[in-house]
């Protein structure tokens, strides 16, 4: 069967000539042998919606901490709402969907329990500093599995430029990362409203004003401002205009929102457990796990144990804290 063959001189026909094609793929750490039916970039995606890190993601707080209520965006559904963004986007400007499906379902993997007030405290605990970027890196090229999922230069490139100061060196990764900014301003906006967190009268007039009273007209006004000003052209960017509304309403949500809301209300509760289990595991690594505990000699205990806490879910980091910690009443 040669199907791959076929796609692949597909991209090449019908790809903007600053896209990505998955034949000229710098490739992988280790080598492989190709499939014979997906390409590379597919290849990569399906490994990544496969895996336990992507499933995990169901159970991660995007913003709200055990919110009862099931409309609440997770980690997961804002993975889904980013890589749904980002391949509207792709497709307009004949970039490489597969590699920008792969690198969007990839970006988050490595978010920890909690939000970014997980991040926050393992960032504070471990030595050499946390960022999740930087460990859905490391979850892909080394916890995953045996040895790691083994993706392509291109894939790992745009988990780990995302966010931060460097870029990636793709178009496709450069539309993760505004599309991955796309999505959390709107969702969060929406999450906020839902939870009485705001009102809508107190959303910015004039911002609203120019990207649209909705979600959907929010999110219609950023994506179609974002083709039309990269069709074409070698860098990913979205208008002056579009982009001080959409850094206006970022640092909003900071104010309103990410700071000091109700939405954080648990957070000092959530760093209190990363806190205690990091230190109590670090001093007694004995008391991990057997199959955790193994790769200490691997990786160091502090890096093991930072690990182990990042990979965790919510609901099963309270639920180990308080089957462990949290002492229970004492029956005849």
């Amino acid at each position: 069967m040669r199907l791959r063959h076929e796609l692949e001189k597909l991209e090449e026909s019908l790809l903007s000539p600053f896209a990505a094609l998955s034949g000229k793929s710098r490739g992988r750490e280790r080598f492989e042998e190709p499939c014979d039916v997906r390409t590379v970039f597919q290849r990569d995606r399906d490994r990544i919606i496969h895996s336990k890190a992507f499933r995990r993601l169901k159970f991660k707080t995007q913003v709200f901490i055990a919110p009862e209520g099931d409309h609440y965006r997770t980690r997961l559904t804002h993975t889904l709402e980013v890589s749904q963004i980002s391949r509207t986007a792709a497709r307009a400007l004949a970039l490489n969907e597969d590699l920008t499906e792969a690198i969007a379902l990839g970006h988050d993997l490595g978010h920890t329990p909690f939000g970014h007030a997980g991040e926050e405290a393992l960032n504070e605990l471990f030595p050499p500093g946390f960022k999740h970027n930087e460990q859905s890196l490391r979850v892909v090229d080394f916890l995953e599995g045996e040895k790691g999922l083994n993706l392509t230069w291109e894939v790992r490139d745009g988990i780990l430029k995302h966010t931060g100061e460097s870029e990636p060196l793709t178009l496709e990764g450069q539309l993760v990362r505004i599309c991955d900014r796309i999505a959390y301003i709107n969702h969060d906006i929406d999450d906020a409203l839902r939870g009485g967190i705001l009102k809508y009268e107190q959303l910015p007039a004039e911002e609203m004003k120019i990207l649209g009273k909705g979600g959907s007209q929010r999110l219609n006004t950023m994506i179609r401002d974002l083709i039309q000003n990269s069709r074409g052209r070698p860098r990913i960017s979205m208008s002056r205009e579009i982009s001080e509304v959409m850094e206006s309403l970022r640092r909003f949500l900071y104010k309103f929102v990410y700071v000091g809301s109700a939405a954080k209300s648990q957070e000092k509760n959530a760093k209190f457990i990363i806190d205690f289990l990091y230190n109590y595991w670090t001093k007694r690594p004995q008391e991990l796990p057997p199959e955790v505990r193994d790769l200490c000699e691997k990786y160091g205990v502090e890096r093991n144990v930072c690990d182990f806490i990042a990979g965790m879910t919510d609901r099963y980091i309270v639920a180990l804290f308080e089957e462990n910690f949290i002492p229970k009443p004492w029956k005849r």
